[in-house]
């Protein structure tokens, strides 16, 4: 038997599209941008071309100098990123049922099929991101430090405005956000001498919130990454352990910067919208049924890795 194509659902997609899990910041970090096909090429920088100083002096019958900026065009692709969840026919038929007999809190089971799988969809996307900001071949060679015991912002000794304020000092152009993973933002936050500097003298005490810490470092935005994965093999008993972990990294982010202009740290390539819908499963227990399926087609990449800076090992 030929197999049922895929059938997109208006309203599956616009449950996938308008989709939100509230503890999820890779759209913030890595921003979408739209691209017209499934491969598609991006610009890659290299900023030091842009303040390496050629001669400007030009002879007075002769040409000035040219020049050629540090970016590479890149070929790559989107990759589809989906997932299905069955619906046996006996709970659609029933959901019709109960709703022509005016039972409106009657939930449909294809839209709470296609909320779940649209929340594994975004949560795998979320460790994509998390996998890819925090990882320190990320960054160019001057622009992450791995802390080791006794220099970590955990450490009440150590003075993380400092050691901050040193590294952005030193990048090409200064980031803008910084993302945090949370239990590297619980105890950054807590450090005595970050506390002091935010609050005045003999206080050591508290906690410095995103908007203090914000201002003191001149971002637009603290990002604190809350979400959770289950690490254990299937039938194991769960391993909850946090997706972004106990680094921290400040980057400069463009929300205007799309694959042709604009120099930001990094984005997310998508081609069209996210979908909803459904495949027919004629094999789905005794009376069959359907398959909701949801997903998106994207690419997560660093355009410019002298636009960020990541500190390993922030925290204990």
């Amino acid at each position: 038997m030929a197999k049922t194509p895929f059938v997109v659902v208006p309203e599956l997609t616009a449950i996938a599209v308008a989709y939100r899990q509230g503890n999820l910041i890779a759209d913030q970090v890595l921003p979408y941008v739209p691209v017209s096909t499934q491969e598609f090429k991006y610009k890659k920088y290299n900023l030091a071309d842009e303040f390496t100083l050629p001669s400007t002096l030009v002879g007075r019958k002769g040409p000035p100098q040219q020049v050629e900026f540090g970016e590479t065009e890149v070929t790559d692709a989107v990759q589809d990123h989906g997932l299905d969840a069955p619906v046996p026919n006996v709970d659609i038929e029933a959901h019709e049922r109960a709703r022509a007999a005016g039972q409106t809190g009657a939930t449909d089971p294809m839209m709470r099929a296609t909320r779940q799988v649209m929340q594994l969809v975004l949560t795998a996307r979320e460790k994509r991101v998390a996998d890819l900001v925090f990882n320190l071949n990320s960054y160019g060679t001057n622009n992450k430090t791995t802390l080791a015991p006794g220099s970590r912002f955990s450490d009440d000794a150590v003075k993380p405005h400092n050691v901050i304020t040193d590294a952005l000092d030193g990048m090409i152009m200064r980031p803008n956000i910084a993302v945090f993973g949370r239990v590297a933002w619980s105890k950054t936050s807590r450090n005595p001498n970050l506390v002091k500097v935010v609050y005045g003298q003999g206080t050591e005490q508290g906690q410095v919130t995103r908007q203090q810490f914000a201002e003191l470092f001149e971002l637009d935005q603290v990002l604190v990454g809350d979400g959770w994965i289950n690490t254990a093999a299937k039938g194991q008993p769960p391993a909850v352990t946090r997706l972004w972990g106990k680094d921290c990294a400040f980057l400069y982010r463009d929300m205007n910067a799309d694959s042709e202009f604009g120099i930001t740290f990094g984005f997310t390539a998508r081609f069209g919208d996210r979908l909803g819908g459904y495949i027919e499963d004629p094999d789905m227990g005794m009376r069959g049924g359907r398959r909701a399926r949801a997903g998106e087609s994207v690419k997560e990449l660093v355009t410019a890795n002298d636009l960020g800076y990541l500190f390993k090992d922030a925290v204990a």
